[in-house]
């Protein structure tokens, strides 16, 4: 699975590092120094992938990652000294899809690429049917949601959600059970991690994010997809199902 790769990173020894590692994997790497040429080469060179240093010069690598995911959805990992789950938490609400804090093994790096190219690039399976929840439809093999018509652009990890709530309409889902199916293999992803993409889905799919209509809470077990109110394929949850929170 070859990809262009941009490595953001001032640091010089790191970004060397970094760039032997994911060439040994097979990938183009272009390294730049600071967040105004991440930004540069980034609408220049189209990258499959961005890994994105927060702490950069000239523009921060949190601003970058902000700017980035308003104008396209090339899959963004973030390398962070900010170990704090307020500040993890910022850096995937501002669109990041997933990150390494520092000190990290270069190998786990490289194994966090494949897991968000593998994402990113959803084999077409163009005989799956598109699952239709009222005005929302997710297709799958397409890796395309749409609302009312409307094409919405999610990120790898927001799709991930929605492939695996979709995958079972009606079913209330753990976040411990969407980490293992969306994330894969990154175990260490914290459970708020999954709250933080759901609200990033919901603002995007929903018309009021305080009452939604498709991803719903469920009181003490997770989230689901709210069931159709008919379909050929998958039986519907009864209605008034206990427990459901919106």
């Amino acid at each position: 699975m070859s990809a262009r790769i941009l490595v953001a990173e001032d640091d010089p020894k790191q970004a060397n590092l970094v760039r032997v590692y994911l060439e040994r994997e097979g990938h183009s790497v272009l390294l730049v120094g600071d967040g105004r040429s991440a930004l540069e080469q980034c609408r220049a060179r189209r990258p499959d992938l961005v890994v994105l240093d927060v702490m950069m010069p000239v523009v921060d690598g949190l601003d970058v990652c902000r700017i980035l995911r308003a104008e396209s959805e090339t899959p963004i990992l973030l390398l962070t000294a900010r170990t704090t789950e307020d500040d993890i938490l910022l850096g995937l609400d501002l669109g990041a899809d997933d990150y390494l804090t520092k000190p990290y093994s270069p190998r786990e790096l490289a194994a966090r690429v494949r897991a968000l190219l593998r994402r990113a690039r959803v084999v077409t399976a163009d005989n799956r049917a598109v699952l239709r929840v009222g005005d929302l439809e997710v297709d799958a093999g397409r890796f395309e949601v749409r609302v009312g018509g409307r094409l919405v652009a999610l990120t790898a990890k927001e799709f991930g959600i929605l492939e695996v709530l979709a995958s079972e309409p009606g079913r209330a889902f753990t976040r411990a059970q969407i980490i293992d199916r969306a994330f894969g293999f990154d175990h260490y992803v914290l459970e708020r991690t999954v709250d933080a993409h759901v609200m990033n889905l919901r603002r995007k799919i929903e018309d009021d994010v305080a009452e939604p209509r498709y991803v719903q809470t469920v009181y003490g077990r997770g989230y689901r997809l709210a069931a159709p109110a008919s379909r050929s394929t998958t039986a519907s949850t009864p209605e008034g199902a206990p427990g459901v929170r919106r």
